[in-house]
């Protein structure tokens, strides 16, 4: 089987996050800045197998669109453009940010650790693939 990759999506920096071969695990892989982000993907499906990309499909609490939804839309056009044979998915990514936040309160991390924006877009991905693997 092939791995699973989640992509939390942001104007500056991107978490993403991949399940394990037999996409039983999601674990955050890292967070990439976003200018980087294609040749990153680019890179990683050279050296992993990779058979869906899942992307975070921001929304508001009335079930419209997210402002943000506009430069993904953007991104997803690119990335079919670069890498045309991995599917993408969508997946509603609202709460994540908090809920990776709480996760982080819950490990146990300091107040200066979860400041790390970075980690927290790693933990969101985490969470989106989460939730795509238990819709499946």
């Amino acid at each position: 089987m092939a791995r699973i990759l989640a992509i939390d999506y942001g104007t500056k920096r991107t978490g993403i996050a991949v399940t394990d071969e037999l996409q039983i695990i999601a674990s955050g892989l890292t967070t990439v800045a976003t200018k980087e982000l294609i040749p990153f993907l680019k890179k990683y499906i050279n050296e992993e197998q990779v058979e869906t990309f899942v992307i975070g499909a921001p929304k508001q609490m009335n079930n419209t669109v997210s402002e943000s939804e506009v430069f993904i839309l953007n991104f997803i056009e690119k990335l079919k453009k670069a890498i045309p044979k991995i599917p993408i998915k969508r997946i509603d990514e609202r709460f994540t940010s908090k809920m990776a936040v709480q996760t982080m309160i819950d490990s146990g991390l300091k107040k200066g650790k979860r400041k790390n924006k970075a980690l927290v877009d790693e933990i969101s991905a985490t969470l989106i693939l989460q939730n795509y693997m238990h819709s499946l």
